[in-house]
């Protein structure tokens, strides 16, 4: 009898502590200057986490808040980088950005993280990324621009409303590398959206 008591009660302990490990969430949505970063979503129903979320800013001004999302998290830049997994950098814009404005910061970083002759060889989807740049226009305070990576390039879309899509993996990579490359837009946000301290 004693035998099976003891059994009987780690078998309830491990099946209330299991109930408990499920019910609580892995991690939260988390708030970065004033904005709700959602702790998951869903693109082309594919679940995405976020890997991490930070604050981009130029000489002290908040000029917005980037989330990456991926379909697992990683504090390896490259891994990420070079996933053909699917993967979204969200910029919640937090002051008014004319289109020119944030589509002269891409190309500064595509040229500060992409070596001259792997840059001349994308230059056509620079200008198409431009062109989408353009289309959006004067981007308000609260908008928000999605990228969303894949194996096959990226598609760029801004309050929902897709713009396009480039079709070129190596593209995609050189994009993603404004954030997360070696000389990145900002090295406090890099560290930031890889859930680096």
């Amino acid at each position: 009898m004693r035998d099976i008591i003891p059994g009987g009660r780690a078998t309830a302990l491990s099946l209330i502590l299991a109930a408990c490990l499920a019910a609580a969430p892995a991690r939260a949505d988390v708030e970065v200057a004033g904005v709700r970063v959602p702790e998951q979503l869903s693109e082309g129903g594919h679940a995405l986490v976020l890997n991490g979320a930070g604050l981009r800013t130029k000489f002290v001004v908040k000029v917005y808040v980037a989330a990456l999302y991926a379909s697992a998290r990683s504090q390896d830049a490259a891994a990420l980088i070079n996933s053909n997994e699917p993967r979204r950098m969200r910029l919640q814009l937090l002051r008014d950005v004319d289109s020119k404005s944030l589509d002269a910061a891409l190309q500064d970083g595509l040229r500060d993280n992409t070596h001259k002759q792997e840059l001349a060889a994308l230059q056509a989807h620079a200008d198409r990324l431009s062109s989408l740049m353009a289309e959006i226009g004067s981007a308000r305070e609260g908008d928000v621009i999605d990228l969303d990576f894949d194996a096959r390039g990226v598609t760029i879309t801004d309050n929902g409303k897709q713009r396009g899509r480039i079709d070129d993996p190596a593209f995609a990579r050189a994009l993603l590398r404004v954030w997360l490359g070696d000389n990145p837009a900002q090295s406090s946000l890099k560290k930031a959206l890889l859930g680096t301290p």
